[in-house]
């Protein structure tokens, strides 16, 4: 009687457990490689060429963060630091730090620092940086506590979903203009009297909050919401121009 299978078959099952291997090895290099903060973003913290601490110069010098990004209120992208603004002090402070060298070299070349840049829009995304700033919303909110960090991470998504949730709901994220730039602020830190007297309350307020203990978020974010006429758009135009 003749073979129901042919003879080939006889080697189908150690190919498909080769097959099998290949895939699963294929698959676990490429996760291994590409779902990393690298390609994620979020906990990306790549190797600067010079060290810098931004929890040392912020919460322990109290430097404020339009020191060195300068154009952050003024134009749709931040800038990074240049030497000079470095040089502004370290021609004084730690003078002769041996890590501060690279800055050293790039005053006397007058080669620019190759920072490596953290946080990257990408290109068919539009985003205005002083459209933000100007509007309430808090470096916090984009890029973390970069106060308390040794080292910057890239600490938010900034994927679309992220983005979308702020412009939803902007009142959730909202804060006083002369705060934010303080990365610390809280809500509980306005006061309210003085914060109705500036800005009013919502116009659907069920009692006056001048006289509350202390506000909440939605009550401070929907307050700037309305008295800046805050309308962020949820299109796609709105971003993708």
């Amino acid at each position: 009687m003749a073979n129901f299978f042919p003879r080939w078959t006889n080697w189908l099952p150690l190919k498909i457990v080769i097959c099998a291997v290949l895939i699963v090895c294929g698959l676990t290099a490429g996760t291994w490689y590409y779902v990393t903060p690298k390609y994620t973003r979020v906990r990306y913290e790549p190797i600067q060429p010079v060290p810098f601490p931004h929890d040392v110069h912020v919460s322990q010098l109290g430097m404020d963060c339009r020191y060195c990004h300068s154009f952050v209120d003024m134009a749709a992208h931040s800038n990074l630091p240049n030497t000079q603004t470095c040089m502004n002090c370290h021609t004084q402070v730690q003078k002769d730090n041996p890590k501060l060298e690279p800055v050293r070299m790039s005053w006397k070349t007058g080669n620019p620092i190759e920072w490596v840049q953290i946080h990257r829009t990408p290109d068919y995304v539009f985003y205005n940086h002083s459209a933000h700033v100007n509007r309430g919303i808090s470096c916090f909110s984009c890029h973390g506590e970069v106060n308390h960090m040794p080292v910057v991470y890239h600490a938010k998504p900034e994927s679309m979903a992220w983005c979308l949730e702020c412009h939803r709901h902007p009142e959730n994220f909202l804060r006083p203009e002369d705060q934010v730039f303080n990365l610390d602020w809280k809500p509980d830190d306005v006061k309210p009297a003085e914060f109705v007297a500036k800005y009013g309350q919502p116009n659907d307020a069920r009692e006056d909050l001048s006289k509350k203990k202390r506000l909440s978020q939605t009550e401070i974010g929907q307050t700037l919401k309305e008295r800046w006429n805050v309308d962020p758009p949820t299109n796609c135009q709105g971003c993708h121009r």
